[in-house]
């Protein structure tokens, strides 16, 4: 009895069980890409009618960006997130640090879908000040935890600390002119 208990210990954790096998590279695929598209249409469903008809009677800054900018951009840092992600994704379920790095990603992408609800959803540039700068501090702390564990994921979401940044001084500057 006590050399089956063994048997199947040993058996539990060896490398050639399903427990231990990685999940598919599609499914982690589908894990980063799957709130990442979710954030994009909820916050294109909140911002798309607000830029036909409330954002153009804004005051903006000179450096304010022409419109058919934004899709590019973000559909470009959506990537890169969800590529950084899947790197993270990728390591063994227990690495120290993994778990807390996935949750604070998760919290950003939070964020960045209340910012869009605060300053588009009920036209609030000054609500839009209150989320955008614990956002662009929530996206570098996920930097900073993506970091030990993947140098490489954690330097993808520089063009979106960049981008956030310049969204940060958009916000204040529309507030600014409109207050």
């Amino acid at each position: 009895m006590g050399a089956g208990r063994l048997h199947v210990t040993i058996m539990s954790i060896s490398p050639s069980s399903p427990a231990a096998a990685p999940r598919p590279l599609w499914i982690d695929a589908l894990i980063a890409i799957g709130p990442v598209v979710a954030i994009s249409l909820l916050g294109n469903a909140v911002t798309i009618p607000q830029v036909l008809t409330w954002y153009p009677t804004l005051a903006k800054p000179p450096f304010n960006p022409p419109n058919w900018v934004f899709g590019p951009v973000w559909t470009m840092l959506f990537a890169l997130m969800a590529y950084g992600v899947w790197r993270i994704l990728r390591l063994p379920a227990g690495t120290p640090g993994r778990a807390r790095a996935l949750t604070v990603y998760h919290l950003q992408l939070a964020l960045n879908l209340a910012w869009s609800c605060v300053f588009f959803g009920i036209n609030s540039p000054l609500g839009g000040i209150i989320f955008i700068l614990p956002f662009i501090g929530m996206i570098l702390w996920m930097m900073s935890l993506f970091a030990p564990l993947d140098r490489l994921a954690a330097h993808l979401q520089w063009p979106y600390v960049a981008w956030v940044s310049f969204a940060t001084l958009l916000n204040v500057s529309i507030w600014w002119l409109n207050r």
